[in-house]
């Protein structure tokens, strides 16, 4: 009974810091934009199954995409006898899952074999951070606590692996020194369980009772950590693929505010009726964190800082400031700034600072080229080039702030009609003598 209790304690806290921490981030949505309507369930069902399960963007780099995918399905399957110890834990019952039968076993087994290759895997993601140098790990913006908050996490990890290998070890010793069937199969740690060669049950069992707390416990403090880590795509990951926009990624998406404005120049009898004298004035693209779209600033939350993205960008390899890694996290910090300000004074607050400037300078936003390559690395299909031309959408429409190259074509589409310097009469001047031959 007093297990219980402390269980029931801590499930409660774990819980209660939790659901303040989500609560928190999800305040800060209220200030955010609509995005594009969430729509076609079956696909979008598809694109989740076949890029957040299958994990087939990870494949690109096939050996180290190999070990990132047993993570994540070992999390996929060892969820299952977390969610055990939750209700053994909460009911004083031991393996309440048992009435599943062989597939209780099958869960087991394969959860015992992942947690051997998951402990593996990290083992090697942290010797990569610790040890090698990954030129995609580095960047102006990975400070050093974004390598610290890494490596922490990874390290939880590891010890949530070898915590219930210990734990399953303890139990497999216990029950066979007290003479009782074991329940449920543990391949792994069976073999483990066979280098050891004497000990007492009492030992065993203290073995497997440590174990488990350490192990659930672990679980909690993990919980608990992701929404203030770049692991919070643990959690975010998922849902962000099932959220992805469905539109080829070369569509840029229209600005509805222009798109109003438009309607009312083909049709100025609108202008006066009560459904246009009601739309709010807005700004044009985003200036601030809280102009951007709440897709925008869910991709920012869900990114994993694998730096895929920026490794493919062409601005980025050949020497540019455009990190698009550094776009979303920038996002993200200066809504984690800004946000408890608009909570507390309004969305209307104004602290003097913002994204545009402050935090993503005007050089970085003019060498993307568009092409999308960010986009289409992106191992949870965060869309960059859709804030990014946001921001740009800004600079123009409310600054008339562009590169001089970019003002020249403006200036060539309003008198010309067209982006080049020749009036449309002389547009055909560099054919006149050429000899065509016509079939």
């Amino acid at each position: 009974m007093t297990k219980q209790i402390i269980f029931a304690i801590s499930l409660l806290i774990t819980f209660g810091v939790f659901s303040y921490s989500i609560n928190r981030i999800v305040r800060f949505f209220r200030f955010t934009r609509p995005a594009f309507p969430v729509r076609e369930f079956r696909k979008r069902i598809n694109v989740m199954l076949t890029v957040a399960f299958g994990q087939t963007k990870i494949f690109r780099r096939p050996v180290i995409g190999l070990f990132h995918a047993l993570v994540f399905w070992g999390f996929c399957v060892i969820i299952f006898g977390s969610i055990e110890m939750v209700i053994d834990g909460l009911t004083g019952t031991g393996r309440v899952l048992i009435f599943l039968g062989p597939v209780y076993n099958i869960i087991m087994a394969s959860g015992d074999i992942f947690a051997l290759l998951v402990a593996i895997s990290i083992i090697i993601f942290l010797s990569r951070r610790l040890f090698f140098h990954i030129k995609r790990f580095e960047g102006i913006e990975m400070k050093n606590i974004s390598h610290i908050d890494a490596n922490i996490a990874l390290s939880i990890i590891l010890l949530l692996m070898i915590s219930l290998l210990t734990m399953n070890t303890g139990y497999i010793e216990y029950m066979k020194h007290t003479g009782e069937s074991s329940v449920g199969l543990f391949p792994v740690s069976t073999v483990i369980a066979g280098f050891i060669t004497n000990g007492k049950a009492e030992n065993f069992r203290v073995m497997y009772e440590t174990s488990w707390w350490v192990h659930i416990l672990l679980i909690f403090l993990f919980a608990n950590l992701l929404p203030y880590s770049k692991h919070f795509h643990v959690f975010l990951s998922i849902p962000n693929v099932f959220l992805s926009r469905l539109e080829p990624l070369g569509k840029l998406p229209n600005m509805d505010n222009i798109t109003r404005e438009v309607k009312l120049m083909l049709d100025p009898d609108t202008a006066f009726t009560a459904s246009s004298m009601d739309v709010p004035q807005e700004r044009f693209g985003v200036k601030d964190a809280e102009d951007a779209s709440w897709k925008n600033y869910f991709d920012s939350l869900a990114c994993t800082e694998c730096g895929r993205c920026t490794a493919v960008c062409p601005a980025n390899i050949t020497g540019k400031k455009l990190s698009p890694r550094k776009v979303m996290m920038d996002l993200r910090a200066r809504m984690k700034e800004k946000g408890p300000l608009m909570v507390k004074n309004g969305r209307d607050f104004n602290d003097n600072r913002s994204l545009l400037r402050d935090y993503i300078s005007e050089e970085e936003l003019w060498a993307c080229t568009t092409c999308n390559a960010c986009a289409k690395e992106c191992p949870i299909n965060i869309n960059h080039p859709t804030l990014i031309i946001d921001i740009r959408r800004y600079l123009v429409m409310e600054e008339a702030s562009a590169p001089g190259e970019i003002k020249a074509m403006f200036n060539n589409i309003e008198n010309n009609g067209a982006p080049w310097q020749y009036s449309a009469e002389d547009r055909m001047v560099w054919a006149k003598d050429l000899e065509i031959n016509v079939h």
